[in-house]
């Protein structure tokens, strides 16, 4: 018919990495479906590895990605590609720089998760003060053992880092009647101040700290951030908990710290090498708690920044600029 205009996705293809996202991302794939765009679905239940990702990149105008590699050699495949659309915040698995020079545009969604990793780090918290797991595994195994725990209440809270999530955390423990303590050389002393979170150095919020809760990315200036020296100014019992990046905390300084009895416990969401070896030593002690990565996901974060993600490649195909363009 004369005079109709094709949608903006025609003859365009959107690569997906993350899986279930047809399940988990319903209302952003339906606004990609619904303006024309043709969809290439990871539908494993694994992240695409490098040979996967080189079989659909090439091909690709825009992608939603989940952790698989955007690196050199795969954007050299991308000659098309317009957008890279996170499905998540982190940008440690996507080369930024070189993205730049080949006019990519990277987005993430700042704060879409931060709920979720929020009320996870509170759960992991909870569950190795009063050794959750423990029990759940003695009375499964027919033992009747009641671990005595600690309570949360009036206990010293370490955040590292002091952004979307660290200050979410913060407002999720406010009714505990702890007292907070957060290190983030760029925190908001507004938002600290109003979270009756106080900003400090490195060494003095871990220092007095019950329990040390990393929520820094992963960058050269913060890999290994949680080290020997660190711990060593970390007072004798204290909890580490990680929903961060695996490369944030050095995991033999960590298992150091749990052999000396420095550290009491550890709950564990990410991990250097991932998906973790389970002959990972730290798993020799009964004290770490561990969950795989998920600490981003819940049905309403995938909502939110499922979402987004598609919105941002719908506007930079409808000559808008997209939100949060992190390059």
């Amino acid at each position: 018919m004369s005079g109709t205009t094709a949608p903006i996705g025609s003859g365009r293809t959107v690569i997906v990495g993350p899986v279930r996202y047809a399940e988990l991302c319903g209302r952003g794939r339906r606004l990609l479906l619904d303006n024309g765009f043709t969809l290439i679905e990871n539908e494993t239940t694994v992240p695409w590895e490098a040979e996967q990702l080189n079989a659909v990149v090439g091909s690709a105008d825009a992608a939603v990605v989940g952790v698989e590699v955007f690196d050199e050699a795969a954007l050299r495949r991308a000659d098309s590609l317009r957008i890279l659309s996170r499905l998540g915040v982190g940008l440690d698995n996507i080369d930024l720089e070189f993205a730049r020079e080949r006019g990519v545009d990277v987005v993430n969604v700042p704060g879409g998760n931060a709920a979720a990793v929020a009320e996870l780090a509170l759960g992991l918290m909870l569950s190795s003060l009063r050794s959750i797991t423990r029990m759940d595994r003695a009375v499964r195994d027919g033992r009747w053992d009641r671990y005595v725990g600690r309570e949360l209440a009036g206990k010293t809270i370490c955040l590292l880092g002091f952004g979307a999530t660290a200050q979410v955390t913060a407002r999720r423990l406010s009714g505990f009647g702890v007292t907070i303590r957060a290190y983030d050389p760029y925190g908001d002393a507004g938002i600290a101040a109003d979270l009756g979170v106080e900003l400090v150095s490195l060494h003095a919020a871990v220092a007095e700290a019950d329990i040390v809760s990393v929520h820094v990315p992963h960058l050269p200036s913060t890999h290994h951030l949680v080290d020997d020296a660190l711990i060593a100014s970390m007072r004798t019992g204290v909890v580490v908990i990680n929903t961060s990046r695996g490369g944030t905390v050095d995991e033999a300084a960590l298992l150091r710290g749990l052999d000396s009895g420095r550290i009491a416990g550890a709950g564990l969401d990410v991990f250097e090498t991932e998906p973790v070896d389970s002959r990972n030593p730290l798993f020799s002690h009964e004290s770490v708690i561990t969950s795989p990565h998920a600490a981003a996901d819940t049905l309403e974060a995938y909502e939110r920044i499922g979402w987004a993600t598609a919105q941002a490649i719908v506007d930079v195909f409808s000559g808008r600029r997209p939100e949060n363009i992190a390059n």
